[in-house]
């Protein structure tokens, strides 16, 4: 994205932390709950099942069990077994934490299926209004792309503005894997863009993707584009507080705990991405080795040694980028707290040159990009501080960590 007049933001954020007082008291009258209350989603309902469910007599393991219980229950199955599983729930079986990845892929591919179908009786529903079938068309044409052959979809919930995650490479044999944590806006629709290809979730890990196998090729790498949360929708309340990103935070968690293996984990946050994952990072396990930061309103910290994480932590901004003039504070709930950029925070500070603006540190050639490439393959001293000094390489070898 392009730089521009950054008056409406700045405005917008002034606003939102004037009506603290508002929001607490919205908030204890009941309108956050109403606002979120909503009859049984189609995951639900195939969760639902499942747990009325039975295999070879037994019932099956309740879908919330740790990752590692649902991981032996699917080694113990048949491969009939667990196709049978598939077809019956494939919601659940799709968006399980600790089922085989392959399986998760070919479940939620007839999930995405089912989904289609829905949208494409939709279309023909004369009960829509014209707008609210152009809706569905887009709903569904995007779900057939996620249906492509190639796609590796490893989470998927059509319920409302729905939820996605995609990997590029294997994640069985990664020797390090990269989870892509996008912001504000992002949805089923938004997941993927044909302009401005890498502001969205999609662009931003295939991007990614290529310039970890170029930074170093014998290193075999997995991406994830990451929108499995429900992220705010554009510069409100939900952007302004934490509430968004504390139910990103647990999604997040989960998930890594239950990637395949034990390769480190580099976690790229972008923009409210960077609160979910600053929300998040205390609870993170062990092999989370970075979490880097770019566009960040804030992390819900003054200093990056409040995160309570063994993780590097990395940050960076582009000049023109307008999230600088969003006040780094905290109020009432309202405001994200110290900018990650500054000296005071203990960030290492990395070069984002040729950013252009809030969406573009993943556009292929600029600094930002490759700084975070290098640090998704563990090369360390490679990476391009912010300042000639070179701090932010300070104590860093140059292999990657185990």
């Amino acid at each position: 994205m392009t730089s521009f007049d950054t008056t409406p933001q700045l405005n917008v954020w002034r606003a939102l932390l004037a009506l603290a007082v508002v929001f607490v008291m919205l908030a204890t009258t009941g309108w956050t709950a109403l606002r979120n209350q909503r009859g049984d989603t189609p995951l639900q309902a195939s969760l639902s099942a499942w747990e009325d469910g039975r295999i070879g007599g037994y019932r099956l393991p309740d879908p919330q069990s740790q990752p590692a219980k649902l991981a032996r229950f699917f080694s113990s199955l048949t491969e009939r077994d667990r196709a049978s599983l598939v077809r019956k729930y494939p919601l659940a079986v799709g968006n399980m934490n600790g089922a085989p990845v392959e399986l998760r892929y070919r479940a939620n591919r007839i999930a995405l299926g089912q989904a289609r179908e829905v949208e494409r009786e939709r279309i023909h529903d004369n009960r829509l209004t014209p707008s609210g079938k152009h809706e569905a068309s887009r709903r569904m044409h995007r779900f057939e792309d996620l249906m492509e052959k190639d796609r590796r979809i490893l989470a998927f919930d059509p319920e409302g503005s729905g939820r996605v995650a995609e990997v590029f490479g294997d994640l069985r044999e990664a020797d390090r894997v990269s989870v892509v944590v996008p912001g504000v806006d992002t949805d089923l629709l938004t997941f993927q863009r044909t302009r401005r290809k890498y502001s969205a979730p999609v662009g931003m890990a295939e991007s990614l993707y290529a310039a970890e196998r170029a930074a170093r090729p014998s290193t075999r790498t997995a991406v994830i584009a990451w929108a499995d949360y429900t992220a705010p929708s554009g510069l409100g309340i939900d952007s302004a507080t934490a509430m968004r990103a504390k139910e990103g935070a647990v999604r997040l968690n989960s998930l890594v705990r239950a990637l395949p293996g034990g390769s480190p984990v580099s976690l790229f946050c972008h923009s409210y991405g960077s609160v979910v994952c600053g929300v998040a990072a205390h609870s993170l396990p062990g092999r989370v080795s970075d979490i880097a930061v770019a566009g960040s309103p804030g992390m819900r910290v003054e200093k990056a040694a409040q995160l309570q994480t063994t993780a590097r932590v990395w940050a960076m901004r582009d000049a023109d980028d307008w999230i600088q003039d969003v006040p780094y504070l905290e109020v009432g709930g309202l405001g994200h707290g110290a900018d990650p950029v500054s000296s005071g925070f203990g960030a290492r500070v990395l070069s984002a040159q040729g950013a252009k603006g809030h969406a573009g540190y993943f556009e292929p050639g600029t600094a930002s990009l490759m700084n975070f490439a290098e640090i998704g393959v563990g090369a360390y001293r490679s990476v391009h501080c912010a300042h000639e000094d070179g701090v932010c390489r300070t104590g860093l070898s140059g292999t990657a960590a185990a």
